[in-house]
């Protein structure tokens, strides 16, 4: 005689499959930007004046008629190799239950294997990961935040957009004036001239304007060697710096170790990084006080979320680059407190804005990432792909 007692909990159902993918489609965004923007790359010679963002968006639809909402992007160079990879290893997606996340994920990049876990191929996953994170937290009526289960319902964050190096330090500092009348609670402004006395004046001339209190960020974009690296940190100290970000170049995490112990102000790094193994080689060297990852270039939610439990594990902060729209609800998920950058970039792709105040931004209480797609985002589509239905 059987001695289970286990009943069906009501509503339950016996199928392992819940719903089935049908349809997916991609579509390849350009972004003008109002300004060409300069950062020290270009001061250096090493890049030109960006004037545009490339954005690959995911939807990704379902038999039960759900539909994900994803995206990532591109500076400068790339994006139509993410388009044409995403176009290939979308398929793989179909007739495939959306809710096995780790397990597709999985079995897109074994389905463009020859092109390795990094680089265009991670991100052109990424786009496609991230719609079915979105497609799962709208299954649950749930804001993605609070699916992962969220420590916070609001995150501090500090604003970039404003402190580019194409302007002038008078008008870095009346952009900074009207961040914080925004309720944006810290700032973040280029640094890496081939003059570092120039660079210090400007940190100065923004120190001076906001006083003590408001925290200042610096980033240089990879553009010192180790010795001028150290010198220009050095004169930098006395401003009372949240961070120097990038110092050196990305993948030199041996060169960003030395500077993490010679100095007082914390080294972060990590934006340019392509997959969770080249961020392990930070945490593995003690490089970084301030972890940076980018979801959208690591490859998307389902990875970012393994390097937020090694960055948790080596007490590391939390900043995620760009994209604040995903990454608000990833950074509220983390159990320290982190930071996430406010940029005001993509918003004419999206009907929805992020609020911030008292130097945070907010979560919605919206389903998913809480986004929808405007008639702007499809008037600059340039290129688009339907798989399935």
């Amino acid at each position: 005689m059987s001695t289970d007692t286990t009943t069906a909990s009501p509503g339950w159902t016996s199928a392992p499959v819940l719903d089935r993918i049908t349809g997916v489609t991609l579509s390849s965004v350009r972004l003008p930007l109002a300004t060409p923007i300069s950062d020290a790359k270009v001061f250096t010679g090493r890049q030109k004046p960006m004037t545009e963002v490339m954005v690959l968006v995911a939807e990704v639809r379902t038999e039960s008629g759900l539909e994900g909402f994803g995206f990532g992007y591109s500076k400068r160079a790339g994006g139509p190799a993410q388009f044409a990879h995403a176009v290939e290893v979308a398929p793989r997606l179909l007739g495939e239950d959306p809710n096995d996340i780790a397990r597709l994920w999985t079995a897109m990049v074994w389905a463009g294997a020859s092109v390795g876990r990094s680089g265009a191929s991670t991100q052109a996953l990424a786009a496609l990961d991230i719609a079915l994170w979105d497609l799962k937290a709208k299954r649950a009526g749930l804001p993605l935040a609070k699916l992962l289960g969220a420590h916070r319902d609001s995150v501090r964050c500090y604003n970039t957009s404003g402190g580019f190096l194409h302007e002038s330090i008078e008008q870095v500092c009346e952009n900074a004036t009207r961040t914080l009348e925004a309720g944006i609670g810290a700032l973040k402004i280029k640094v890496g001239l081939p003059d570092t006395s120039e660079d210090v004046r400007r940190v100065s001339a923004l120190r001076e304007h906001v006083g003590g209190d408001v925290p200042i960020m610096v980033d240089a974009n990879q553009q010192w060697d180790r010795p001028a690296a150290i010198r220009a940190c050095r004169a930098l100290e006395p401003f009372d710096l949240v961070w120097i970000e990038e110092p050196l170049d990305a993948y030199d995490a041996e060169g960003h170790a030395d500077l993490a112990r010679a100095l007082d102000t914390p080294i972060a790094s990590g934006e340019m990084l392509t997959s969770v193994a080249e961020h392990a080689e930070l945490v593995r060297h003690r490089a970084v006080d301030v972890i940076q990852p980018d979801a959208p270039r690591i490859g998307g939610i389902t990875q970012f979320l393994r390097l937020m439990a090694m960055a948790e594990q080596h007490s590391l902060t939390l900043a995620p680059h760009f994209a604040m729209e995903i990454h608000v609800h990833l950074a509220a998920a983390y159990p320290l407190e982190p930071w996430v950058e406010h940029f005001d970039w993509l918003a004419p792709l999206f009907h929805e804005q992020l609020e911030t105040s008292a130097g945070r931004m907010h979560l919605s209480g919206r389903p998913g990432l809480g986004v929808t797609p405007t008639d702007q985002l499809r008037a600059w589509t340039v290129q688009s792909a339907t798989v399935g239905g």
